[in-house]
């Protein structure tokens, strides 16, 4: 039965339920994170007024504000728009494959796993390897370790409580992992990998961008098509068994998804946790539980979180650049706590 507030679309080749309230929400949080955008683009020792901003992003103003903006602020935005959207549909993914609201990609080792990865690639090729390499040993290593969740939770079934334990195992491993290749290689590289592991969009071009943009262009699309199979499996295993879904591969195929996302937006801005945890929760406080209504909105959320984290680590203690995962944790860490909070008073 179709709810008062959706309405469909209808073709010869498929389907779609549209949820009003979620194009309401969706355009809303749009028209902020342009905002944000702007006025984020404008803080810094060279105040820019959002008009000017858009002026200047248009070609107009004069030389100074123009490459100011294209230079170093506007592609700090855009870096971090795309990795908090990653970050936070990647984290849409997981707690909806494990039915578990604690369940995020630093938390059951995905990030963990990517930055490994990132610091291993960095550390064996000496510092050389590219944007491209560095990309594919992100996405590789997060791949890989979500397969050896898989592997390791695999019982007769995926249990979400079970997932959930050994990933926080595997990520406390995979954060050893990372330290120990860090202490072992030299001062310059040791201080480049452990910039990359804190999270910072400090230093990010347009050259990040665009190896970025694929990643999160063709995962993006492929979460999106996915959208029913994750409503389903929310639902349970049984029933998503019932009404014929094939449940082990489905849930490969989400958490593989899951995985890319969050390895490649780790390729680029490092490990910043929190966006993934954070983000679909305020997503289904607003748009409510159906993932394909909670998927962009959750993205739009995690976009914006990860900007003004990386906004206010950019002017808030000048003449220094703080890294903006610490301010997703310093925001991420009340948050998990009260989540554990609520679960314990709701048992």
């Amino acid at each position: 039965m179709q709810h008062p507030n959706q309405y469909a679309i209808r073709t010869r080749l498929y389907s779609y339920l549209v949820d009003r309230r979620a194009v309401l929400w969706a355009v809303v949080l749009t028209a902020a994170l342009l905002a944000l955008t702007c006025v984020s683009a404008g803080v810094g020792s060279l105040w820019i007024s959002p008009l000017e901003v858009l002026r200047g992003a248009l070609g107009f103003g004069d030389e100074t504000t123009r490459t100011v903006l294209y230079s170093f602020r506007l592609p700090r935005a855009a870096m971090s728009i795309l990795a908090g959207a990653c970050l936070a549909a990647s984290g849409a993914l997981l707690q909806s494959v494990s039915r578990n609201a604690l369940a995020s990609p630093d938390m059951i080792g995905v990030t963990g796993g990517a930055a490994a990865a990132g610091v291993a690639s960095l550390v064996l090729t000496g510092g050389a390897i590219g944007l491209a390499g560095l990309s594919l040993a992100a996405v590789g290593g997060a791949v890989l370790l979500a397969a050896l969740l898989f592997a390791l939770a695999w019982k007769g079934g995926l249990s979400p409580l079970r997932l959930v334990l050994i990933g926080v195992a595997l990520q406390t491993a995979a954060g050893s992992l990372s330290s120990f290749l860090i202490v072992m290689s030299p001062t310059p590289l040791a201080t480049q990998a452990f910039t990359w592991l804190t999270g910072s969009v400090y230093g990010s071009s347009w050259n990040n961008v665009a190896a970025l943009l694929p990643w999160a262009i063709a995962f993006g699309i492929a979460a999106w098509t996915l959208s029913r199979k994750a409503n389903v499996h929310e639902l349970g295993e049984d029933v998503a068994a019932g009404v014929g879904s094939r449940v082990s591969r489905e849930r490969v195929l989400l958490i593989a998804v899951s995985a890319a996302l969050a390895g490649a937006a780790v390729s680029q801005v490092g490990a910043i946790g929190f966006i993934g945890l954070m983000a679909p929760h305020m997503a289904r406080r607003l748009v409510g539980p159906a993932f394909g209504a909670a998927l962009p909105v959750s993205a739009l959320i995690g976009a914006m979180l990860l900007l003004v984290a990386d906004t206010l680590g950019r002017t808030a203690f000048p003449p220094n650049d703080i890294p903006a995962g610490v301010f997703t944790a310093a925001v991420g860490a009340p948050f998990f706590v009260y989540l554990l909070l609520r679960r314990r008073k709701g048992q």
